[in-house]
């Protein structure tokens, strides 16, 4: 009599840093293709950032990790909020690959965020893997600790993948776009000259200056910019597709500007008019939003060189149809 070989269990996939509208979303796709997702977090469930080893059971035979934790840097770059932002990302980083080298079957693929902003201000020419030149000051020093982080050490069974994920749209940062435009400030956002601060110097331990204070854009900075369905689909591609290892770009290929920017927020939230911001004026509006200009100011000219040359296509490749399906969501 021949015993019919056991039916394997799901595949399991780990979603660290899981409540935020993209965690959200990427835990209901993984979910979707037949993952055991489990949950990793400041109050779990599945495993706490403060249970090293909670975290090493559920790391130790996934096949799948993702890793999306990281205090949200829309906030004011104040001394407290600067080295939290930092330390939120590289200690969870860090907790993550110590679970991955010691687990007897680590996971085949990490996937950890990272930021597009690690590129330099750029008008001149598009950022891409491979010929981008990265910046100086705060949020590129974030960046680079947070990428060092996840690519040191050997992990001989687990392909790493860096997502330099531009700016979302379907969240907190589109959100907070909209809601400029519907106070009637929806004009193109213009740099100059302001008052010298510190807020923006550079951190870690090996800070490097930080960026020019202004520029003369006159609202051409780009805008580099993804819809968060095309982040879950990029993940999904990577999944797929084995090459795919070290920085990935996640944006879409058509970088847009501030005055397109601002113009697809003025139609899509219907306001009657949209002032120019020159800086004196967007700077103290900021303030109130507890926000920092960078946001706004800083040229972001980011292409998805590695996913478009694997064969990857954005379902959201133009700016318009992007910024009115998500200012419409509920």
């Amino acid at each position: 009599m021949t015993v019919p070989s056991p039916t394997p269990g799901p595949r399991r996939a780990v979603v660290a840093a899981w409540t935020g509208f993209l965690g959200t979303a990427l835990a209901a796709d993984l979910a979707r293709r037949g993952y055991d997702v489990a949950r990793v977090g400041r109050t779990g469930p599945d495993a706490r950032w403060d249970d090293a080893a909670a975290l090493a059971r559920v790391v130790d035979g996934a096949d799948v990790l993702v890793n999306l934790a990281g205090r949200s840097v829309g906030c004011r770059y104040t001394d407290a909020n600067r080295d939290e932002i930092l330390r939120s990302r590289v200690e969870t980083t860090r907790a993550l690959r110590t679970a991955v080298a010691e687990a007897s079957a680590p996971p085949r693929l990490w996937l950890n965020a990272s930021t597009a902003t690690i590129y330099r201000y750029a008008l001149d020419r598009p950022q891409g893997e491979d010929d981008g030149e990265l910046g100086t000051g705060f949020s590129v020093d974030v960046a680079r600790a947070w990428e060092a982080e996840l690519f040191a050490g050997d992990l001989p069974g687990t392909r790493r993948v860096a997502l330099r994920l531009a700016i979302v749209l379907g969240g907190p940062a589109s959100d907070l776009l909209a809601r400029v435009a519907r106070l009637g400030v929806g004009g193109p956002q213009l740099d100059g000259p302001w008052f010298g601060h510190r807020r923006y110097r550079g951190i870690g331990d090996a800070p490097t200056p930080a960026a020019a204070a202004a520029h003369r854009s006159r609202g051409r900075q780009k805008f580099s910019w993804v819809h968060v369905d095309d982040v879950v689909r990029a993940v999904r591609f990577v999944d797929e597709h084995d090459h795919l290892s070290g920085p990935v770009n996640v944006a879409s290929p058509h970088t847009a500007d501030n005055r397109s920017l601002m113009a697809a927020l003025r139609r899509a939230t219907r306001a009657p008019f949209g002032l120019p911001a020159p800086r004196w004026l967007l700077e103290p509006a900021m303030l109130v939003l507890r926000n920092e200009s960078e946001l706004l100011l800083k040229s972001r000219w980011v292409v998805p060189r590695r996913l478009e040359d694997a064969g990857f296509t954005f379902r959201w490749p133009d700016l318009g149809p992007a910024i009115d399906d998500v200012v419409g969501r509920p």
